[in-house]
């Protein structure tokens, strides 16, 4: 899409190189542009804190002192790419697994460039709210539209993009049928002519506002550090030479535009930019990507042959300097930075630490025989509450439906309201519920919701194999790690029975029945748990709503199972998908072999992946990622790489890790980074909703 879209400028070629160019880059141009562009004179320098400004300007003097002058800024200046006069329409084959039905396996997706220029600071304020009204919940009506037109499988493209120097808007299908191109094309058109014309429901326009109002106040970056997110924020105009600070001035633009929509209405504010910035533009572009089973095949058979033609253009003199140059490549690659340079590099000391662990106020009461945990904390007047139900009670074939059941409490409807209503509901009175397998906090959604939408279901499984199929491709590490906890121990194997799939069309009846199961199952005031995390106000004043959902649950669950006891047959496999890179995993459960937890596997763990497997997995052996993972509830010890060219070497890297350790002399510095390494991990940053939430996982 971006190639598609942007013809002329830095944003049409790949960020991270394109596998087929990058053998021709030579490492002389390579390093002419590290030193061109990958300079001081090209940066832009954020401090965020309370330190002295005068040790700030000491710090940058000594570091900038070493350069000279650069107009490195100036020619790395993005020049807008021109619209286009008349919409594109691009055709690309992808690479296919054998076996597939290919016919319903197209991706069509229409992406706009919505203006030459930067827009202002207003308008990208508008086009946000547009993005969620028309894509950002399950009830919006595109994405509704898009879903339920049974065209495809699930959305893809991103909606409204404003990073870059020009925004842009994409949106379309994957898992389309051949047939069908064309309909989804025009059902995104009409959809959106249809909006233009009679604009969006009040209740979905409040719903919007709250959801995205309450969002910028809470500013809830996780465990993300603040400073860091407000840098990204700002330097998504300062690199354009705008404003750094006018990204987090968001109050007057917001109190503006709610003014506007109040005075004018939504569909004034809205659909002159549907018009403008989609309907009517000219640089649209329509990218139909085509299943093709012998795509990876011709593209390595091709690489093949260019190899060959180089190999056989070179002398026995060039082979061997090549083989030459290859071996000391390696050679420094593996080679350790030495002790003097790594202490040149700023760290923290242990005595930064802090010795004591951070204190979370837990005061644990009961309210109608469910035991209560209650921090108080200074949350700006936000209530974040989690209600645990115990999954224990659950029959053993009922796990693979779980995360669909999730999906249905939310997506549904009640029996009251049908999920557009509940959806708008959530948005205008709530910051946002989350359902996952332990956690709801809305008494409607629990015990209303209507397991009767046969269609909407098949909706969700479509969607959710539409995202496991990314999901090998993109994030393969993820599935390897989740076969061999399932192999290594209980709670893996439960894990990966909840990624399963049933016949929704063959098996509706008993789905719908055991939807239903799950529900009476779960909710009970037997082995719940509740979590609030707020200051002691708000604490007290949410008791009696608190007290009147507990009330409303049965106290004791509908049936009594036991515990699961079931692991996947151990052994060796392996998933083959059509895709140029590996992820290669390998773990062992080590407390069935004996090992003791001792604190100090924290910090092995974390030193064997910054060091041994970031050098071989990595720096020589090209793989984008490769660390180890200790989950010392499970004792399950896991390898794991990321987009990785290799496979047999990968796991002579990880058998080899043992003779790492035999062999490791760590001095002080070494072990104190990996040390402070680990604490950053374990005690990271928290703001008072994830300490609250910490607390609780704690307390099992």
């Amino acid at each position: 899409m971006g190639e598609a879209l942007f013809p002329e400028n830095t944003y049409g070629v790949d960020s991270g190189g394109d596998p087929k160019v990058i053998p021709k880059l030579t490492f002389e141009e390579f390093k002419d542009f590290h030193r061109k562009y990958y300079h001081p004179g090209n940066a832009r320098i954020w401090f965020y804190g309370d330190d002295d400004p005068n040790e700030r300007l000491r710090i940058l003097s000594e570091y900038l002192d070493q350069f000279e002058a650069s107009s490195a800024s100036n020619e790395s200046k993005v020049w807008p790419q021109k619209l286009f006069s008349a919409p594109k329409r691009i055709i690309e084959k992808y690479p296919a697994g054998e076996g597939e039905d290919l016919k319903k396996k197209h991706m069509v997706c229409l992406n706009w460039l919505l203006s030459e220029e930067h827009l202002d600071i207003e308008t990208e304020l508008a086009l946000g709210f547009l993005d969620h009204l028309l894509l950002g919940t399950p009830a919006s009506p595109l994405r509704r539209t898009l879903l339920e037109s049974g065209l495809g499988d699930a959305i893809v493209g991103g909606g409204i993009e404003d990073e870059l120097l020009q925004p842009q808007f994409s949106v379309g299908l994957k898992g389309v049928s051949d047939s069908d191109i064309q309909k989804v094309e025009e059902l995104i058109i009409d959809t959106l002519k249809k909006l233009a014309e009679d604009g969006f429901a009040p209740e979905d326009v409040e719903a919007s506002m709250n959801t995205i109002e309450f969002s910028l106040r809470e500013n809830n970056m996780g465990s993300f550090p603040r400073g860091l997110s407000l840098m990204l924020r700002s330097i998504g105009k300062w690199i354009y030479d705008m404003d750094p600070f006018e990204p987090l001035r968001y109050e007057k633009r917001l109190q503006s535009l709610k003014a506007r929509i109040a005075e004018e209405g939504s569909k004034a504010v809205f659909s002159p930019h549907i018009q403008k910035f989609i309907l009517n533009n000219p640089h649209r572009v329509t990218v139909d990507l085509q299943p093709d089973p012998d795509k990876a095949s011709h593209d390595e058979a091709v690489e093949k042959e260019i190899l060959e033609k180089v190999k056989a253009s070179m002398t026995e003199e060039d082979l061997a300097e090549l083989a030459r140059a290859t071996q000391e490549l390696r050679l420094k690659q593996e080679t350790p930075d030495p002790p003097e340079a790594l202490r040149s590099v700023p760290s923290l000391s242990l005595q930064d630490i802090p010795r004591k662990p951070i204190h979370v106020p837990t005061e644990i009461g009961e309210i109608n025989g469910v035991k209560v945990l209650q921090h108080d904390l200074f949350t700006n007047d936000v209530v974040y509450a989690e209600v645990v139900f115990d999954m224990s009670f659950l029959k053993k074939e009922h796990l693979q439906l779980v995360p669909l059941f999730c999906q249905s409490l939310l997506e549904m409807g009640t029996k009251d309201m049908d999920f557009v209503q509940l959806t708008q509901l959530i948005g205008r009175k709530t910051g946002g519920i989350s359902v996952y397998p332990f956690t709801s906090s809305m008494n409607c959604i629990l015990q209303e919701v209507q397991f009767t939408e046969q269609q909407r279901f098949k909706q969700f499984v479509s969607q959710s194999k539409a995202r496991m199929e990314s999901q090998l491709r993109g994030s393969g590490h993820q599935i390897a790690a989740a076969r061999m906890n399932a192999k290594l121990n209980v709670a893996g194997w439960i894990a990966e029975q909840m990624g399963g799939i049933r016949k929704v069309d063959q098996d509706w009846d008993e789905i719908a029945s055991s939807l239903e199961g799950i529900r009476k199952s779960l909710l009970s005031r037997r082995g719940c748990l509740v979590n609030i995390t707020a200051d002691g106000k708000n604490i007290t004043n949410s008791t009696k709503f608190l007290a009147k959902f507990l009330d409303s649950l049965p106290s004791d669950p509908f049936s009594e199972t036991g515990s699961w006891h079931a692991q996947l047959p151990s052994g060796n496999e392996a998933i083959v998908i059509p895709t140029q890179v590996n992820y290669v995993g390998k773990a062992a459960n080590i407390y069935e072999t004996g090992y003791q937890l001792n604190g100090s596997a924290y910090v092995i763990s974390k030193h064997i992946s910054n060091t041994w497997l970031w050098d071989r997995i990595r720096v020589s052996g090209g793989a984008y990622g490769g660390f180890c993972d200790f989950d010392t509830h499970s004792g399950v010890f896991s390898y794991l790489s990321y987009r990785d060219p290799n496979l047999l070497k990968t796991l002579d890297v990880y058998d080899g890790t043992a003779s790492f350790l035999r062999e490791i002399e760590l001095d002080d510095d070494t072990l104190t980074k990996a040390i402070i390494g680990t604490i950053g991990d374990v005690d990271a940053y928290q703001l008072p909703d994830a300490k609250g939430y910490s607390r609780y996982k704690f307390h099992f």
